[in-house]
């Protein structure tokens, strides 16, 4: 049996407007133990397995060099994909799913249709704020990370005051279902299933990527984290799932059931070398984010994206190029897939 060593960086948990951390990672790595004790011995032949950790080897300068012919070296020779996304934009995009979808549902309109959502989101990223005035957007998304997380009649209470005291009727698409209190808004925040964690996010994503790359069956060995640990109930309901079913998600990934991964397993990175090596490619796709962004930028981290092929790096991030949004997401089965996970993955 091969392995597919996963580790995260980024968790904030249900917190997706942390300043400090606005972006959530994930890499997974098909690849022996052997090899990837090759690879650090390669790269760091003075350092212990167990001290290869990318927080800490970054803050040295002088590891720059090597971190990031490790992380080459590994993305030219090794089957592996890394997830990140900026956690405000999923948090709109779950604002989207259960304050404003389930409105367009009952009417039996296709929010997700060709990707709909996804440009929704990023409009509302962009120009929330601008549009409600002043904080006015941000004020919404924090009561609505709230509501969904406490489920409290108050909380909603609080949630549609904060709508309707802004000034919603400049996007009522988006604002005028709870401004209207429309109670399949409200029963979809307050079901016990529903979280603004994104972890299952990632956890589908990567799975979707990996299932397309690896063609035999294999198995999963992820780190003890807080984030890590709720992969297994998700993924062990996914594998159990026998059905013949098939579900285009984007333009280039389609998931097939059954899977093709037949087991996980939390494991501490110190005894695999594997999981070390997904440590290193999720913090330094984080480190590259910031140059991306402009919050951090210098010579090391400006470098990092450009080591990747398409085709390794999995994006949810906010985008204005609506005709390619579309594009990329037309005649997949969004909405469809939702239906499905709700109905067999609660």
């Amino acid at each position: 049996m091969q392995f597919v060593y996963i580790d995260e960086s980024g968790y904030t948990g249900g917190d997706l407007l942390n300043q400090e951390q606005p972006f959530q990672a994930a890499s997974a790595i098909y690849i022996s133990e052997n090899d990837a004790e090759i690879l650090i011995k390669k790269h760091f032949p003075r350092i212990k397995a167990n001290q290869l950790k990318y927080k800490d080897l970054s803050r040295n300068k002088g590891n720059r060099d090597r971190l990031l012919a490790l992380q080459e070296d590994i993305l030219t020779n090794f089957d592996c994909v890394t997830y990140i996304c900026d956690k405000k934009f999923v948090l709109i995009l779950h604002f989207l799913d259960y304050a404003v979808e389930p409105f367009y549902y009952a009417k039996e309109f296709n929010f997700y249709k060709d990707g709909a959502n996804y440009s929704f989101a990023s409009l509302l990223y962009y120009a929330g704020d601008a549009l409600l005035g002043g904080n006015k957007f941000t004020e919404i998304l924090k009561a609505f990370q709230y509501t969904i997380k406490s489920k409290t009649d108050s909380s909603i209470s609080t949630l549609i005051s904060k709508i309707r005291s802004a000034n919603w009727r400049k996007l009522p698409e988006a604002f005028g279902p709870l401004a209207g209190g429309d109670i399949s808004c409200v029963q979809a925040i307050k079901c016990e299933s529903v979280s603004s964690d994104a972890a299952f996010i990632v956890l589908q994503s990567l799975i979707s990527r990996l299932e397309v790359m690896i063609n035999n069956p294999y198995s999963i060995k992820h780190d003890k984290s807080k984030n890590l640990e709720q992969y297994d109930v998700a993924l062990g309901k996914l594998m159990k799932h026998e059905k013949n079913i098939s579900f285009k998600e984007t333009a280039i990934t389609t998931l097939n059931f059954p899977l093709k991964v037949t087991g996980m397993e939390q494991v501490e990175s110190k005894d695999y070398v594997g999981v070390q090596l997904a440590d290193i490619l999720a913090g330094g796709i984080i480190d590259s984010s910031k140059a991306i962004t402009g919050v951090k930028i210098n010579e090391y981290n400006k470098k990092i994206v450009d080591l990747y092929e398409d085709n390794q790096l999995i994006h949810l991030l906010p985008s204005l190029d609506f005709k390619e949004q579309k594009q990329f997401r037309k005649n997949t089965e969004a909405g469809d897939l939702i239906n499905y996970f709700s109905e067999h993955f609660s």
